[in-house]
């Protein structure tokens, strides 16, 4: 499996030890040297690699060549809803027929969604970083020539805090 903005690699190492081969990707290679880490200090080394990369460039893998792809709150971040789009073609072109894209993003569903400053295109300054959040529209527009498996409501963390993980199959 393929994780974007593996950050420290909190997922990437619950999902080796729970079998998964993990190909972690960031920007910062500082949080890939910690993931390397703590998978060699774990006995994963053998079950995560990791490749340092910006996700508004395209992703560094052949087309249909991964069988999931994983970002926790990565779509997030202060990238505008083009490249968001241009993130979610990313995916689908490295994704085998079939395989899975599961994302979690904050959504504007959240009661203190519109306490931050407004930057624009659901881009609000919270706690000095820049939160992207996601208006069900924007979720189901990414699930264009997708199937759309599930969109499942949770909560973590500190307000804002109320996600959704949605999970969505390459046709």
């Amino acid at each position: 499996m393929l994780e974007l903005g593996t950050g420290h690699g909190r997922d990437a190492l619950h999902f080796a030890r729970e079998g998964f081969t993990v190909q972690a990707t960031d920007f910062s290679v500082t949080g890939l040297e910690q993931l390397n880490d703590a998978a060699r200090a774990q006995g994963l080394d053998d079950c995560v690699t990791t490749t340092v990369h910006d996700v508004r460039e395209p992703l560094p893998l052949p087309g249909a060549s991964v069988d999931a792809v994983y970002a926790h709150m990565l779509l997030c971040m202060a990238l505008s809803t083009q490249e968001i789009h241009t993130v979610v073609d990313e995916v689908r072109r490295v994704l085998r027929p079939g395989g899975a894209f599961i994302y979690t993003v904050r959504h504007t569903g959240d009661a203190h969604y519109g306490s931050g400053t407004p930057h624009g295109d659901d881009i609000y300054e919270h706690g000095g970083f820049a939160v992207h959040f996601f208006p069900r529209h924007l979720v189901d527009s990414l699930a264009d020539h997708w199937t759309l498996n599930e969109v499942h409501a949770f909560e973590e963390g500190e307000l804002p805090r109320r996600l959704w993980r949605v999970t969505q199959t390459r046709s």
